[in-house]
């Protein structure tokens, strides 16, 4: 996608040909900077602190730190000893634990003297892969939203997304954010309501800042309205995106995503999942019991950052002194209030048969 007409990656090999760039994403939107990481330790704090963040992009980063772990030492405990320290980092995206088990499975099978450039090679290969995987999933959204669009006549369709599930999450075009891509650029005069997305307000710092960057339509709104433009016919479909999907379509995303579920149910609004195939989790059927939910820092909940008056960025505390914080990263919606999954291989129901429609050789893995 573009920023300021220029056309960006999420992460990228430097011109060194040896360490890896960032788009460093707690910045935004008052700055846009990147990042340099050389070390696996660099790609798993960029992970922690968020600097990338997203499912999709969480796995990208993490095979492009075993990368960098082995072009300083390619022996089998540093191998090992990076994969856990990643593994770490984020205990509910689906898609780092797969890419970092790609990743030592592709590398066992070397020499040391030829783990370097294997290493480098398949963590390019995965984020291409990811970047692939995304644009399939706008296609077979856009054919949602066309449907959606038909029904509306020539007027706005109006789309509701939380968090953010653009760019920004994945290594380039998006899963919930594909569709609406294709469709803005295919002619459908489609608008975006933005949910803020407390706590990090990450709908109104990058959602709302890539959309403006591709000049697509879009208003945020306080986390809690959507319900009500629900009740007042101005959403005609939601898309989100997912952390992690089990093999039965129970989702897992943002915090605030089951309300937001639930308020489609009881309005008719259909509400859509996209998601890429290494997002699912096969082994777990139920997300309420079997995903865990990451709690995280309660100062990002007490402390909000943003631009004064005079152009400065700071950080303020806006809670009172003492009170305690609960801040939970994620909810699981039940695959009941989901209207359909998007992925790259097409749309299905969120049921088991449903997946395995779609995904054929995991029922017959899981059979054998």
């Amino acid at each position: 996608m573009r920023v300021n007409g220029k056309p960006y990656r999420t992460i990228w090999l430097a011109p060194d040909g040896r360490s890896v760039e960032i788009i460093d994403q707690t910045l935004l939107p008052h700055e846009f900077a990147t990042l340099r990481l050389e070390t696996c330790d660099d790609a798993a704090r960029a992970i922690k602190t968020m600097q990338v963040r997203g499912a999709p992009l969480i796995g990208a980063t993490a095979a492009y730190g075993v990368a960098l772990a082995m072009r300083a030492d390619a022996s089998d405990e540093v191998l090992d000893r990076c994969h856990d320290a990643l593994l770490k980092t984020r205990p509910t995206a689906v898609n780092l634990r797969w890419a970092l088990d790609d990743m030592r499975t592709t590398l066992r099978n070397r020499r040391r003297e030829e783990r370097v450039a294997a290493a480098y090679a398949r963590a390019a290969a995965i984020a291409d892969e990811d970047v692939a995987i995304n644009a399939a999933i706008g296609e077979h959204g856009l054919a949602l939203f066309r449907r959606a669009d038909a029904r509306k006549r020539g007027e706005r369709l109006n789309v509701l997304t939380h968090c953010n599930a653009g760019w920004l999450a994945t290594v380039d075009w998006g899963t919930a954010l594909a569709p609406v891509y294709k469709a803005h650029d295919g002619g459908i005069k489609v608008h975006v309501w933005v949910d803020e997305t407390r706590p990090r307000n990450q709908g109104m710092s990058l959602t709302a800042w890539e959309l403006g960057q591709h000049g697509v339509p879009h208003t945020v709104i306080a986390d809690n309205t959507g319900g009500h433009l629900m009740q007042h016919g101005l959403v005609d479909l939601c898309i989100v995106g997912t952390d992690r999907t089990t093999a039965t379509g129970d989702v897992c995303n943002k915090i605030g995503t089951y309300l937001k579920a639930l308020a489609a149910k009881d309005n008719g609004v259909p509400f859509y999942v996209a998601l890429p195939s290494p997002t699912i989790d096969w082994t777990v059927r139920d997300g309420v019991k079997g995903i865990p939910i990451e709690q995280r820092d309660g100062t990002e909940l007490s402390r909000v950052t943003g631009r004064g008056a005079d152009g400065s960025v700071v950080t303020v505390d806006i809670a009172p002194a003492g009170s305690a914080m609960a801040n939970y990263a994620f909810d699981v919606t039940p695959s009941r209030l989901v209207t359909a999954l998007v992925t790259e291989r097409g749309s299905c129901a969120a049921t088991e048969a449903g997946l395995g429609g779609l995904f054929p050789e995991r029922t017959k893995k899981k059979a054998g």
